[in-house]
């Protein structure tokens, strides 16, 4: 199982675009930098405009420019800062991942193509007084899925 660590600057972006998007999905990419067997902090976010209700659709283009961006701020030491996953709101319902967030997150993970490892999945939303709540899941190469451990740093 991996842990997922989220500063509290990242969740400060990820409020301020929960926030914006009210009753409708957001969401992006995550950046982030490896800290030890299996400990991942994200280091960056990414905020692509909103969606519908029910669905949010990626922006590539917008994702591959924010990506290489992210690795000539890091030196491109891509085995300690890396391309983590993808994040996205479920404003209504619960964080858990659907069976399309599955399907996608699953295509990504086993396409030769994107060379990675592994993916995380992270699915937020804003409770009472903007408190975040959310789930992690990683999917690997070979098509399975794990529940991931997600860590909000308090907020000071």
């Amino acid at each position: 199982m991996l842990r997922i660590t989220v500063p509290s600057d990242v969740q400060a972006t990820l409020r301020g675009a929960l926030s914006k998007a009210g009753s409708r999905e957001c969401g992006g990419v995550l950046m982030g930098e490896h800290l030890g067997p299996n400990h991942f902090a994200v280091r960056a976010a990414t905020v692509q405009s909103s969606g519908a209700v029910a669905s949010f659709v990626r922006g590539v283009v917008a994702a591959v420019r924010a990506l290489k961006a992210y690795y000539r701020t890091t030196g491109q030491d891509f085995r300690r800062f890396n391309y983590l996953g993808e994040w996205h709101s479920h404003p209504l319902f619960s964080v858990q991942p659907s069976s399309r967030d599955h399907a996608t997150m699953r295509e990504l993970a086993t396409d030769r193509r994107v060379g990675a490892n592994f993916v995380v999945l992270v699915i937020l939303r804003l409770r009472a007084e903007h408190d975040l709540e959310g789930s992690a899941h990683t999917y690997l190469p070979d098509g399975s899925v794990h529940i991931s451990h997600l860590e909000l740093e308090n907020v000071a």
